[in-house]
């Protein structure tokens, strides 16, 4: 008997290592909050076009009652009710989720509506990976939230294999054959992206080069703080300018050409200013990194 108990306390303290107790799993979301899983979710409404994205690659068509109001990927995702951190909690809660998701931008400023939905009984998870190691670490946390492990484990070797092909064509082009890039997150605060960012991270592996690679993180976040006189400083440095296109930052190639003091960049008097939609490039499902260089499929 002593050595059956001796082995339920080994046994107990294993899985509470691992976040786990008969059957509940759990771990801490990017808010911090303490996430217990005890089944598979089966009712979810996501609030952000990213997580849209991976949950349909999951195969989770299904299981997704709701969605953001700026859905582009995939096209099944137009067809779904919309949602919004506008709405009052009473939309939600007659919709029946068991998991809204969300990212932190959402729960700090949006609080009293995560209140009301967690009262209610609502599973509300706070998921935005800040590096491509926390980016698989997010597909797994997906996967256990629904139930779909074992398809986020090949969502990640998927990703990594695409990864070696592409840095295998990107590594035979010399660092003199390479565009030089300025990435701008927020234009009216000139802001660019971290250097340590999935955005940066897929910029510099599509064999771009990061003319902001000396930015400084903002609150240990993905955004940096540049400004003005600095973009301007690169100017005849800077081959392709891009700028994200979303919630935070609703511009044009327009915009951007005729902003003052813009004509002092390369980029923008060679019409070399693009607009990427962010969820394509935040943590994408596949390896689809910005073609800077070089066609990955035909290494043109």
């Amino acid at each position: 008997m002593k050595k059956i108990a001796v082995v339920c306390i080994i046994f107990a303290a294993v899985a509470a290592s691992f976040g786990t107790s008969l059957g509940t799993q759990s771990f801490l979301d990017q808010s911090n909050h303490l996430i217990r899983i005890e089944r598979p979710f089966e009712r979810i409404i996501s609030l952000y076009p990213a997580h849209t994205e991976n949950l349909f690659s999951l195969g989770l068509d299904r299981e997704i009652i709701g969605v953001s109001r700026d859905e582009a990927f995939p096209s099944e995702a137009g067809k779904k009710p919309v949602f919004s951190y506008h709405d009052d909690a009473e939309k939600f809660i007659a919709a029946q989720p068991d998991l809204v998701l969300i990212r932190p931008m959402i729960a700090r400023g949006y609080r009293g509506l995560i209140l009301k939905l967690r009262e209610s009984g609502i599973a509300v998870v706070s998921l935005q990976p800040r590096t491509v190691d926390g980016m698989f670490s997010y597909w797994k946390e997906l996967g256990v939230l629904t139930g779909r492990e074992t398809e986020a484990g090949q969502m990640i070797q998927e990703f990594k294999g695409g990864l070696l092909k592409i840095r295998s064509i990107v590594n035979s082009i010399p660092l003199s054959g390479r565009k030089k890039v300025y990435f701008e997150a927020i234009h009216s605060k000139m802001k660019t992206f971290s250097p340590s960012s999935i955005a940066m991270f897929a910029l510099t592996t599509a064999g771009g080069i990061n003319v902001a690679a000396d930015a400084t993180a903002v609150r240990n976040t993905n955004i940096a703080a540049y400004g003005k006189e600095h973009i301007l400083s690169h100017g005849d440095d800077i081959d392709i300018y891009l700028a994200q296109r979303g919630a935070m930052n609703q511009i044009s190639v327009e915009r951007i050409e005729k902003e003052g003091g813009f004509r002092a960049i390369q980029a923008v008097r060679e019409g070399q200013v693009g607009i990427l939609h962010s969820p394509v490039y935040t943590f994408p499902k596949k390896a689809c990194i910005i073609e800077l260089n070089v066609d990955v499929e035909t290494g043109n």
